[in-house]
């Protein structure tokens, strides 16, 4: 029986990012989706059920920890793990972490600390 592979939705206003992100985590063996505005991701959350959100935090219009609010105050999708990919320093993200429930954060740029981190999250989704 084949495994199933564990689905990861980026959410990032830079292409770039995510092409690159989709590109190292499919290698991975992830099943990986994007999303490149806030507008409809929430819908798009519902009916995907990822088992992993990577959400950049600094997005035009609605930031990440405004959307990453909508999605822990929603029934269908608060329990889906949120996990910040961000450019923002170590600092401020322990923070943003803190301050708007996500599970941790990832910082943008290091493809060891991406595939490293997001093994730990989606081994230890403890609801």
């Amino acid at each position: 029986m084949e495994k199933v592979k564990k689905k990861i939705l980026v959410v990032d206003d830079d292409e770039r990012h995510l092409i690159a992100t989709q590109e190292v985590l499919t290698n991975e063996g992830y099943e990986v989706f994007t999303y490149s505005w806030w507008l409809g991701v929430t819908n798009f959350v519902r009916r995907l059920q990822p088992d992993l959100i990577l959400l950049d935090i600094n997005m035009p219009a609605l930031s990440g920890t405004g959307l990453s609010s909508l999605l822990l105050s929603n029934s269908g999708t608060k329990n889906i793990p949120i996990v910040f990919y961000s450019s923002n320093d170590e600092d401020s993200l322990r923070k943003t972490v803190s301050e708007y429930g996500a599970r941790g954060y990832i910082s943008k740029g290091n493809i060891y600390e991406l595939k490293r981190k997001v093994a730990y999250y989606l081994d230890n989704n403890i609801q």
